[in-house]
């Protein structure tokens, strides 16, 4: 096998190497605050916790090793955590939660940017030690790739007082969520740096990050001071009343082209950047489902969450034909992928992948930008 280089600077270049998930020892955590506010009220999730049935992890876990296989078979090479024991508590100095939760979905714990792997600080007490199953590939890497930065972001304390204790009411409501969401007050707080590595898309030179659920201002300010040779530009999307990572409401194809959820859309004020550079914003197709799996956190909206090869080629959930329709409309070749009884595990067929390498190098796919668009990035 050829050695390791990492190298990833967007979300569309074309894939040759990338990590996919396992469901092996896949928990539902027990509450927490932040696993509270994520719940919605009529949920199946609600009140439970504990390992999920060996039956539906041979499933997923089938359905994640059939879509490893299909991009090995076009010469993507293909990577796998090493799954720790999921059933062990999270306990450190500042909190106890009974179990952890997987690692299905490499992408909320690993942000590619370049040369660079960095581990998010995550903003879920059972999702704190969850980079572990992660470890043993990035040593790999480390050895192969001289080139390679191995980091990690500030591990949170995750105290309550990371967190508003007003979201933890069951009678809340999806209005009054929505009202939140529209004046960005969200579960999580501004005592210390949090985001997960999901919140984040890669433009090149420009990083979008989503503010909501799981990623703060201070942790948006942290990505800032760390990556100084990037414009790091703030989102958020006030039609969601449980804003949990980006990628499935807001989608990049190529450069010029992104999906964006029509319930979610982005502000009119954060538009710019995108408006001034000729980028096209259309609305994704409807899901075909009308509910998500059982026992599943997500919305029908991972019907977007798809992995693009390369501007050319996209990977659609096998179910999902309204989407896969739009793609082939747009220009892209759709690959389908089984994978709807994996959602559970932590969503969908981006959620489920990190990139290790993608053909290309860092450009800048936004040489005007106007003044408000500057001010918004600020």
């Amino acid at each position: 096998m050829a050695n390791t280089i990492v190298n990833s600077w967007n979300e569309w270049d074309p894939l040759k190497h990338v990590i996919v998930g396992r469901a092996d020892d896949c928990h539902i955590p027990p509450e927490e605050p932040a696993l509270d506010a994520k719940v919605p009220e009529d949920s199946d999730m609600r009140g439970q916790w504990g390992r999920r049935p060996q039956e539906t992890i041979d499933r997923a876990n089938a359905l994640l090793d059939t879509f490893a296989g299909q991009l090995e078979k076009r010469g993507i090479r293909v990577d796998r955590p090493t799954p720790i024991d999921h059933s062990l508590p999270a306990t450190t100095p500042d909190f106890h939660t009974q179990s952890q939760f997987g690692c299905m979905p490499p992408r909320d714990v690993l942000l590619t940017v370049g040369s660079e792997m960095l581990e998010a600080t995550m903003s879920y007490r059972c999702r704190w030690f969850e980079y572990l199953n992660y470890r043993p590939l990035m040593q790999q890497y480390f050895n192969e790739d001289p080139n390679f930065r191995h980091e990690s972001a500030p591990k949170p304390r995750l105290t309550d007082a990371d967190y508003h204790p007003d979201y933890l009411s069951d009678k809340i409501g999806d209005a009054k969520r929505l009202e939140w969401a529209a004046k960005k007050f969200f579960v999580t707080t501004e005592e210390e740096p949090l985001f997960d590595a999901a919140d984040v898309l890669r433009f090149g030179r420009d990083l979008v990050v989503q503010h909501g659920f799981t990623t703060n201002l201070k942790g948006i300010e942290w990505l800032r001071r760390h990556f100084p040779e990037h414009r790091v530009h703030t989102v958020n999307f006030p039609g969601d009343p449980y804003p949990i990572h980006i990628d499935a409401t807001f989608t990049p194809l190529r450069p010029g082209l992104i999906l964006n959820n029509p319930q979610r859309r982005l502000p009119e004020d954060q538009r710019a950047m995108f408006n001034d550079n000729d980028w096209e914003i259309v609305d994704a197709a409807q899901p075909a489902h009308n509910t998500p799996p059982p026992l599943c956190y997500s919305s029908t909206w991972l019907s977007m969450n798809v992995l693009v090869l390369d501007p050319k080629t996209v990977c659609v959930e096998k179910s999902e034909v309204y989407q896969a329709e739009q793609m082939d409309k747009l220009g892209m070749e759709v690959v389908e992928v089984e994978l709807r009884d994996a959602y559970a595990f932590g969503g969908g067929l981006h959620c489920c992948t990190a990139d290790v390498y993608r053909e290309g190098r860092c450009e800048d796919y936004f040489p005007s930008l106007s003044e408000e668009a500057r001010r918004v990035s600020a």
